[in-house]
């Protein structure tokens, strides 16, 4: 496999220690300017290595943090998001699956089209800004048929900054991001590189958690969230604040019709802005799928 870097094992971060440097992030922040990380404000400069100590933190138990964080069913939504894409119906793909370190977006699509149709072109690069998460995506591709093919490649990337000598404008036909825009510092830098390195007609597809629309049901899962998933971060990863962040970082993410409007403001057209139009909610909007087309 080839990587845009070697993959190295960063020095271990401890999220909760950058936390509590809160002020010294701050006050040495020239620009001024603020963003969330979970229910903090934090200086924009410091954001990207807040959530890089997280991930850091949680790389080897994040399938853990995502049952924990979606009751399990995680694995379900991402079926659903690879078949509703169809990878190989049209042929061959080339895509990109940004945030996707850990590789399970990346062989659930491979899957698909081999199983599905046959398809064993289709090529995947692999983005993520954490080299440990891309440490466990290899290890787990080790495991696959598509190991040392040229079907799969891990490159330590920032999804707001592609490097545009490896990431070509116009390139791929199918961009994927699963749970890890929410964790950008800008959003619309995202969104504006996805549409730079998709070719026109090329699909932009985001899994990412949501706003519940139940009054019910909502209640029931922010009590889960707040009061279950940090205990199960203590008990299970012995690391309580980097699932406090996950849990409020969900809650920050725009509503389903706000992110529908940012993934057009990039350029994208997408459905109206409902329920099996722009977006399709799963399980009453814990999780949503956002599509958009680059005209």
């Amino acid at each position: 496999m080839q990587a845009t870097r070697s993959i190295r094992l960063p020095r271990k971060l401890s999220a909760c220690r950058l936390i509590h440097n809160h002020s010294i992030l701050r006050s040495s922040d020239p620009s001024g300017r603020t963003t969330s990380f979970g229910f903090k404000t934090v200086p924009e400069e410091s954001k990207e290595s807040l959530v890089k100590g997280v991930f850091d933190s949680v790389a080897s138990k994040y399938d853990l943090m995502n049952d924990a964080s979606s009751l399990g069913v995680h694995r379900l939504w991402k079926d659903s998001f690879v078949d509703s894409l169809k990878p190989g119906r049209k042929g061959p793909l080339r895509c990109i699956d940004v945030a996707g370190g850990t590789g399970d977006i990346a062989i659930r699509i491979l899957d698909y089209a081999r199983e599905n149709y046959a398809d064993r072109e289709t090529t995947v690069d692999i983005v993520d800004i954490n080299a440990q998460m891309l440490k466990e995506g290899f290890t787990r591709f080790k495991k696959t048929m598509y190991h040392n093919t040229p079907q799969v490649s891990f490159h330590e990337a920032n999804a707001q900054e592609l490097p545009a000598s490896q990431f070509r404008n116009d390139s791929y036909d199918l961009y994927t991001i699963t749970f890890g825009i929410r964790n950008c510092t800008s959003i619309p830098a995202v969104l504006n590189e996805a549409y730079r390195v998709l070719k026109p007609g090329a699909t932009f597809a985001c899994l990412e958690f949501s706003k519940v629309n139940n009054p019910l049901l909502s209640t029931l899962y922010d009590q889960y969230s707040f009061t279950v998933i940090p205990l199960l971060g203590t008990i299970l990863a012995g690391d309580r604040d980097s699932y406090q962040y996950l849990v409020e970082s969900i809650r920050k993410f725009p509503s389903q019709p706000e992110f529908a409007q940012m993934i057009r403001d990039a350029g994208f057209s997408t459905g109206g802005d409902f329920d099996g139009g722009a977006w399709t909610d799963l399980w009453g909007g814990i999780a949503s799928i956002h599509t958009g087309v680059k005209i």
